[in-house]
């Protein structure tokens, strides 16, 4: 199988394990507001349930499934029947892993997050850089579903910026990075 043929294989496999993820229409249901549980979502991606981590990964997924961030800022857990506020300390996912498949202006940056969706950096799926005012430190996520985003772990960040062409801007050099047409900055830096 000659490199073309495996590169389109793989971006049709990855097309329908993306479409064939089934989540609840949470953006759908308007229930009544319920109030807020303590339940926290650390900057780590980490559950807690009043202080106590919840240590079982299939009841952070189903929980996962069920997350809405809506226009007010706030994080909730929706039902039909109910809306539940819950603490968030930074994005509610962290993105662990990325793959490339294809190279150059073809390339796709396939994503997986830590409760094990996977995301397509494109159009629907921005990536962005945010500047830690007090450290200066990047802190890079990319948009999962609605308003719910993941922040990109360093070690895929640096994986990033390993395939990350450099361009010349004004007053400096930028790092871009392309998936699926869409072309996205990984932070720019003045030059003296």
């Amino acid at each position: 199988m000659d490199p073309q043929s495996a590169t389109s294989f793989s971006l049709e496999g990855l097309f329908k394990q993306v479409s064939a993820q089934k989540l609840p229409p949470v953006d759908k249901w308007h229930p009544d507001f319920c109030g807020n549980i303590d339940m926290r979502i650390k900057a780590d991606g980490s559950w807690f349930y009043m202080g106590t981590p919840i240590t079982r990964a299939r009841m952070v997924k189903l929980f996962s499934t069920v997350l809405r961030k809506d226009d007010d800022g706030k994080t909730y857990l929706v039902t039909p029947v109910e809306k539940i506020g819950i603490e968030v300390d930074d994005a509610p996912f962290v993105a662990v892993a990325v793959e490339r498949i294809g190279e150059g202006e073809d390339q796709v940056l396939a994503f997986q997050t830590n409760v094990g969706d996977t995301v397509v950096a494109g159009a629907a799926h921005a990536i962005w850089v945010e500047i830690n005012e007090k450290t200066a430190e990047p802190r890079p996520y990319i948009r999962v579903r609605g308003n719910l985003d993941a922040l990109i772990t360093r070690t895929v960040f640096y994986e990033l910026v390993e395939m990350a062409e450099q361009c010349t801007v004004e007053n400096g050099t930028e790092l871009k990075i392309t998936s699926d047409g869409m072309q996205f900055s990984l932070g720019k830096w003045c030059e003296d």
